[in-house]
């Protein structure tokens, strides 16, 4: 993606993060200071389109992040697990359940498309990482790899349900972090909880 388009696309974030969807439509944001009109007539020709993109960088942030670290050649699947989680926390602290509720409701098929991109892809980097526990002793043997993966799924997809938690309530952080610990701990053996204490200490994750 042009490093033009991702400025404006993270300028545009922030307003929707900050006064909602509805002010994120062609119409305002041409009138929105600090955004150049030159430049959303250059990449979007509908609000459509703009919200397409916004999901679309969302998802980028994501996966890069598994393209940043060799998690193929890690050691121990716990420890990719940390990386994902403090990762997620640096590119996703801004990130609201009420605005992506948002998003679902005034862009169902748009919303729909995104969550079943991100859903394929984290059910196929999740199923790595359980099969690389069992491998190296962290995670029990008799958990069921494709049943866990999906549990996993549902979980993150679960953390943006406002009426479970709301967002005045819950930052995604705490959620996330909460959603990851218990995860852990329903998978892993016992010598693979010990890892998870001494190294969730040693991080300062809960921080």
């Amino acid at each position: 993606m042009d490093n033009e388009l991702d400025i404006l696309i993270d300028s545009i974030r922030d307003i929707a993060n900050k006064k909602g969807i509805e002010e994120i439509s062609l119409a305002k944001l041409h009138a929105s200071p600090g955004i150049s009109n030159d430049l959303l007539d250059k990449y979007f020709d509908s609000d459509e389109r703009l919200v397409e993109k916004i999901l679309e960088d969302e998802r980028r942030k994501f996966e890069v992040i598994f393209e940043d670290h060799d998690f193929e050649g890690y050691n121990d699947a716990i420890d990719i697990l940390f990386t994902v989680g403090r990762e997620m926390a640096g590119k996703f602290y801004h990130l609201s359940p009420s605005v992506t509720h948002d998003y679902e409701t005034m862009y169902p098929e748009i919303f729909e498309h995104h969550i079943e991109e991100r859903i394929n892809f984290i059910y196929n980097k999740i199923k790595i990482n359980l099969q690389k526990g069992i491998s190296v002793g962290m995670y029990r043997d008799d958990v069921s790899i494709e049943l866990v993966a999906r549990l996993y799924i549902r979980r993150l997809i679960d953390l943006h349900n406002v009426e479970n938690f709301p967002p005045e309530k819950f930052s995604f952080n705490t959620l996330f972090n909460q959603m990851f610990e218990s995860f852990v701990q329903s998978i892993a053996t016992e010598e693979g909880i010990k890892y998870f204490e001494e190294k969730k200490r040693s991080l300062n994750f809960d921080d």
